[in-house]
């Protein structure tokens, strides 16, 4: 393994990633990504306003994980983000293990958001405001439709079934 960190590091760099965390997250951990990233995206002298939008998305995703992911190391919940740059924009990659009879929910929910225009977003999000929070939600549910809102394209999502219990969610917002 260690000999191949160099060509994982360069894979990554292919891939247009230049920051990747795999592991337990944790608000304080959030924190400090997120003043890295501030820092690095402030230095190609993105706009404010995108290196606002990368970094709640990266707040976001994180906290999605803390709070959904069913994979646990002790009480702390473990996922993979990861930011890049690619033809102009940015990207925020994340990904955690969920159970699979969320898989549909989540697959439901999703769908419905990439098929809204920006106008369309911005009224579901005001009315799923009023609503309040889902009754098995975490959070106030209005994660995916602020992330979709400041996406520049649809958001891209896959589900890969790993046992009879578990598929791997990955999600993909570019900036």
């Amino acid at each position: 393994m260690l000999t191949d960190l160099y060509e994982f590091k360069k894979d990554l760099g292919k891939r247009g990633v230049f920051f990747c965390l795999s592991g337990p997250i944790s608000q304080n951990l959030v924190a400090e990504i997120g003043s890295t990233l501030e820092q690095k995206i402030s230095l190609e002298e993105a706009s404010k306003s995108t290196v606002l939008r990368v970094f709640s998305t990266v707040v976001e995703n994180a906290q999605n994980i803390m709070r959904y992911s069913d994979e646990k190391d002790e009480k702390l919940s473990l996922g993979i983000i990861a930011v890049g740059h690619e033809s102009s924009h940015y990207f925020v990659l994340c990904g955690n293990m969920v159970e699979n009879d969320k898989v549909e929910i989540l697959r439901k929910k999703l769908s419905k958001l990439q098929t809204m225009n920006r106008n369309e977003l911005k009224e579901y999000y005001r009315k799923q405001r009023r609503q309040g929070p889902p009754e098995d939600s975490r959070g106030a549910g209005l994660g995916f439709i602020d992330m979709a809102k400041k996406a520049s394209k649809p958001i891209e999502f896959d589900f890969k079934k790993i046992d009879e219990n578990f598929s791997f969610f990955s999600m993909k917002t570019v900036i």
